[in-house]
């Protein structure tokens, strides 16, 4: 059961005020079926994700990925939007949010009906050219693979990045596709690792920052530089920062209230409450830690 006082009535009457910017990470889809990096679904991953410089130095790491997509996508392109993704759109909705900036590729925000998305990584639903840098979708490919691979089936273990773990000889005489305008090099429109986010959407994010009332992290454990940073500004910033995720996080000694709970729960007794709040005014650090 949510706790409904302290932490979570700070947290309420802190969203109460706007100007929020929300860092979502891949905590807030679990509900969804789609696995995270470092809870307890991510630790049952079997495979490492793939590198930006393995996909373009070899032919056979690029088979690999594509199997492993093709299988995940049927998995990741089915996914629903949970209560915490609809609980979000509707925080936007009312006007209590300046941005969403989300480490998900999974589209999931925006088909709960949020519309101020920053997708940090990138998109799954999206393909693009390394060569002519074309952008098109990924049912496009999806209908192109399956074409090249008539009777080809594999199931896997689903991973956050959509792709799937399989065997040497599932991934076996898989054909991958060209772009079908220049015959380049395809890759999905996401940001795999060893590769760096671009600079102008790491500055956009830094601009909703810099303007925000308050930051409230969902669902990241904020492990990694690539949300981290936000949390840094903020803090550098004295914006209150407030986290939603079950376990510890990176940015917690910065927080001026934590809560371990889930996601979907929480944040629709989170709308459900904020009726009857009004801003908390001088939310100071510390104040309303939760373990």
């Amino acid at each position: 059961m949510t706790e409904t006082g302290g932490p979570f009535e700070s947290l309420a009457g802190l969203l109460a005020g706007g100007g929020v910017v929300v860092l979502s990470g891949a905590g807030l889809s679990t509900e969804s079926g789609i696995p995270d990096y470092r809870g307890p679904t991510g630790r049952a991953r079997r495979a490492e994700p793939m590198t930006y410089q393995r996909f373009v130095g070899s032919a056979e790491a690029r088979r690999r990925y594509w199997a492993r997509s093709h299988v995940g996508w049927r998995h990741i392109g089915g996914a629903v939007p949970n209560a915490g993704h609809r609980a979000v759109a509707e925080l936007e909705r009312r006007g209590l949010l300046d941005g969403i900036v989300t480490q998900n590729v999974d589209g999931l925000h925006q088909a709960a009906g949020a519309r101020g998305v920053i997708e940090l990584h990138g998109g799954l639903d999206r393909v693009v050219c390394l060569s002519c840098r074309e952008r098109t979708p990924r049912r496009e490919l999806e209908r192109r693979l399956r074409a090249a691979n008539p009777g080809w089936d594999a199931g896997g273990h689903v991973n956050p990045d959509g792709d799937a773990a399989l065997t040497d000889d599932q991934v076996e005489g898989f054909r991958v596709v060209d772009c079908a305008a220049c015959g380049g090099l395809l890759k999905p429109d996401v940001v795999f690792f060893g590769e760096n986010v671009p600079r102008p959407r790491v500055e956009e994010c830094f601009a909703l920052v810099d303007g925000a009332r308050a930051v409230l992290v969902l669902g990241s454990s904020l492990a990694i530089r690539s949300g981290l940073r936000f949390v840094s500004r903020a803090a550098a910033l004295g914006l209150p920062i407030a986290i939603v995720n079950q376990g510890p996080t990176g940015g917690d000694a910065d927080a001026v209230l934590t809560l371990d709970a889930p996601l979907g729960e929480t944040l629709t007794a989170l709308t459900a409450r904020l009726a009857a709040v009004r801003p908390v005014i001088g939310l100071g650090a510390g104040a309303g830690q939760a373990e």
